[in-house]
């Protein structure tokens, strides 16, 4: 027997007609390239993501080809994500972070076929361009007076004169909610990026996940500023929820440091914002060196890399911001678990809620995972067994774009490539990236600990644990850290603070330190170019 209810595909552009109708006078602030402070709203949005879907008409694009992005978060990126998506094309974000011949690569093998990119970008485009074999059109998210002459690329166009050529008025296409929507590729730390590839029904069903009370909590009363940026796993899917809520929005555009989002927070109200442990230090710093203080923010959700206990013990007791972790992957759209309280956390003390909050979190509705050890036998959930973690659910990857049906999955389970265990309440906890964990004489050492440890001293900026060859022992741990401005740190003085913290064992061995460690384009420390750069580096008395 089939249910007797009206069929509906779920659509990215269900979203924008519901915020459009609904929340259509929801403000959607922007600081802009330009430098200025742009102020629109849903009503708005929606009418400029219909000139975008006449304007990929008029340049002939048929149904699921692929428009790239290199933009910042702003209000013409939010136009792309649902005038692109909404008339069936798929939207490619590009990450401006890449090398240049990564970005080649990228979107060759995407086949794009229009590129959007904000001005900042332009030195980029200039120097992939020629080398881009599907790219037809491009467009400079600028006004038609701010077009530059003499780029080079042909047959620039600024993105005002494309949409303002076309109308308003546009019917959204009905098709299949399994059709591609947008598409991600991963950072390719090992080997080239694979392209992940998003559906309309995975987005939606993503969207309605995230905003739940026990995931990141969104709602039409909120303010969000998404820090994290759109060019990679569309900004955690915060757009497609901020839609389906008609919260408002803030972002942030180019300007990533810690005065210029705090200002932002404070002149916009926002009371809830999402972004990576790198970009959250900078904004600490900058509190505490101008004893600043937030007025409306209430709470963050910080993911993308381990959230040190420092910095949440900071935000939570220093400034009275409740921190969420949370934890996904490109993989996974990106969210997996969030860390939130159950009832039975109510009545335990600061400090014992503190150690809940330190996990990853529980798993989302829609997200199912296990660990398992070296044989995929399921391992057990009690918070100390280890194991590699595994996850599958409707907007989870069941293969990357152009594998020819090659499959990732074990036995329709995802290896995430983390090593975790799970509590009897359903907590995970990452205890290690699998290709990062050291193993010492036959013991595990986790390297996310020994990062945290290092983190907590007041001294230190950055701090990121590796393993170093040793003849006894296989490998033993050393931290790489870099001090914060105006602080001069000794090797012994660093290892000291590790005394009563850790097992003796599980102490580095030596302290190197350094101006900067090597970030990715999503603000990860990446710990393969830290080893390469220490290549010729050898223990002591190893």
């Amino acid at each position: 027997m089939i249910g007797l209810m009206q069929s509906q595909q779920l659509l990215i552009s269900s979203l924008m007609d519901f915020a459009e109708r609904h929340h259509g006078d929801a403000e959607i602030v922007s600081r802009r390239v330009e430098g200025d402070i742009h102020r629109t709203n849903y009503r708005q949005i929606a009418a400029r993501s219909k000139q975008v879907a006449h304007g990929l008409d008029h340049m002939g694009l048929g149904f699921g080809d692929r428009v790239a992005t290199l933009a910042w978060n702003g209000y013409r990126h939010l136009e792309l994500y649902f005038g692109v998506s909404g008339s069936g094309r798929v939207l490619h974000t590009l990450n401006p972070r890449l090398h240049p011949e990564q970005i080649v690569w990228i979107a060759n093998h995407a086949q794009d076929q229009v590129l959007c990119f904000d001005m900042s970008f332009l030195p980029i485009v200039q120097a992939v361009h020629a080398n881009c074999s599907t790219i037809k059109h491009y467009v400079a998210l600028c006004d038609a007076n701010k077009l530059p002459t003499d780029t080079g690329i042909p047959g620039l166009q600024s993105y005002e004169a494309w949409i303002g050529a076309h109308s308003t008025d546009y019917h959204w296409p009905e098709f299949d909610e399994d059709s591609a929507s947008s598409m991600c590729y991963t950072s390719g730390t090992t080997g080239n990026p694979k392209g992940v590839l998003y559906s309309h029904r995975s987005t939606l069903l993503h969207a309605f996940a995230g905003a739940l009370p026990d995931a990141l909590n969104i709602s039409a009363r909120d303010c969000i500023l998404p820090v994290v940026p759109m060019f990679h796993v569309n900004a955690w899917g915060l757009p497609y929820c901020a839609a389906m809520t008609g919260c408002k929005l803030v972002f942030p555009g180019p300007s990533m440091d810690g005065k210029s989002i705090f200002e932002l927070m404070e002149s916009e109200g926002v009371n809830f914002a999402a972004g990576v442990p790198t970009v959250w230090q900078m904004l600490l710093g900058y509190l505490q060196s101008n004893q600043r203080r937030f007025s409306t923010l209430k709470r963050t959700v910080i993911g993308g890399a381990a959230c040190p206990p420092a910095m949440m013990q900071s935000f939570q007791v220093d400034y009275g911001v409740e921190v969420l972790h949370a934890w996904g992957m490109t993989e996974m759209s990106p969210l997996g678990t969030v860390c939130t309280l159950k009832n039975k956390h109510a009545k335990l003390d600061a400090a014992q809620q503190m150690q809940v909050r330190l996990k990853q979190g529980r798993g989302i509705f829609g997200v199912d995972m296990k660990i398992v050890d070296d044989n995929r036998a399921e391992l057990p959930w009690d918070g100390k067994t280890s194991g590699d973690l595994l996850v599958k659910g409707p907007w989870v990857v069941s293969e990357y774009f152009g594998s020819d049906g090659a499959s990732p999955l074990v036995d329709g389970w995802f290896p995430t490539g983390d090593v975790a265990t799970i509590d009897a309440d359903g907590y995970m906890q990452i205890t290690d990236r699998s290709k990062d964990v050291i193993k010492s004489g036959g013991e595990w050492i986790s390297s996310i600990d020994v990062e945290n440890i290092a983190m907590a001293h007041p001294g230190v900026a950055m701090a990121a644990c590796i393993g170093m060859k040793h003849p006894k022992w296989d490998e033993r741990p050393i931290i790489v850290v870099v001090t914060k401005p105006g602080v001069t740190l000794t090797r012994d003085e660093v290892l000291a603070f590790f005394v009563g913290k850790t097992a003796k064992w599980q102490v580095p061995d030596d302290v190197v330190f350094v101006d900067a460690i090597p970030l990715g384009g999503t603000g990860k420390m990446q710990k393969s170019k830290l080893r390469d750069m220490l290549r010729d580096y050898r223990l002591p008395g190893a």
